[in-house]
């Protein structure tokens, strides 16, 4: 059964993961609880995810938010560079990121979309594809060091998103205004209460705005209405209490806000692909992992 892969396992202490795999076969489908870059580089497979299984060429770069989920099959010498961002970090030390109009759209604005379930695929240019894969072979070895090197990981991170944005296709390279203010205060506080009952009126009151504009300005920055970015910041906690808790279902929507189950389980599905019973029960097998699978886990 295909599982969840959970950053507390992985990330050994620092906010940051990666690697350079070359995949002889295909990786099973499984779910994060963290954010996930993954550059595709030469080599031949097709990307699987709720949308069906599509074929994957060089300079592809899928984005997957906490709590999507995807698979790799039929691979043929395929390289794949993983770039992971813990989700606590992405609240907290990596949080200035969102203010960077190209990394917004890259991290944050693109998988959380509607209808795409977490999980945004775009491209760059073949050469920016390769050098961020070789950038990010680099970060895994920073990250493997003796020594941490806190602030060159950090360094390395900024250069890898900065290659792939400016590798982005011609049809991509739109400019992005700073993030309005408004927006970035609606954001902080979906992002720090959740599960609190937010109205349209509640957000748009908090800072001092009409309703129908606040909701222009977020379509305009995030791509989503304010309380389609909530369902999405709701989904994305679930997964987590999901995979982490053995909390029933019923009161883990309760906890993100959705207090209603059958409510509770439809909105999970449309966000995330998977029934709240199916995704835990693709989480329970990551939760007595086999001796080795530490190093299996390191799979994109």
């Amino acid at each position: 059964m295909p599982a969840t892969l959970h950053e507390y396992a992985l990330f050994a202490g620092s906010p940051v993961m990666a690697g350079v795999h070359h995949l002889t076969s295909g990786i099973e489908q499984h779910a994060h609880d963290f954010l996930e870059i993954a550059v595709i580089g030469a080599g031949h497979g097709r990307h699987v995810t709720s949308r069906g299984a599509h074929p994957l060429r060089r300079g592809q770069v899928v984005v997957l938010r906490p709590g999507a989920w995807h698979g790799f099959a039929d691979c043929a010498g395929l390289t794949v560079a993983n770039c992971c961002l813990s989700a606590q970090a992405l609240r907290s030390e990596l949080a200035a990121l969102y203010d960077l109009p190209m990394l917004r759209r890259m991290l944050w604005t693109d998988p959380v979309a509607s209808g795409t379930h977490g999980v945004a695929v775009t491209s760059v240019d073949p050469a920016a594809a390769d050098a961020a894969i070789t950038e990010i072979g680099l970060l895994e070895q920073d990250l493997r060091a003796e020594r941490r090197r806190p602030g060159r990981v950090l360094g390395r991170l900024v250069t890898v998103l900065g290659v792939l944005s400016d590798g982005r296709e011609p049809e991509r390279e739109t400019l992005e205004p700073a993030v309005h203010p408004a927006v970035a205060d609606t954001v902080a506080r979906i992002e720090a209460e959740p599960a609190q009952p937010w109205r349209l009126d509640d957000l748009s009151r908090a800072v001092n705005l009409d309703p129908a504009y606040l909701g222009r300005l977020f379509r305009q920055y995030v791509g989503l209405t304010p309380l389609g970015f909530l369902a999405r910041v709701r989904a994305e906690r679930a997964a987590t209490l999901l995979a982490h808790s053995s909390l029933p279902t019923a009161r883990v929507g309760a906890a993100v806000g959705w207090d209603d189950p059958t409510y509770f389980a439809r909105r999970f599905r449309t966000l995330v692909g998977l029934t709240p019973t199916e995704y835990r029960r693709r989480s329970r097998s990551a939760a007595h992992p086999r001796p080795g699978a530490a190093d299996e886990h390191q799979n994109p």
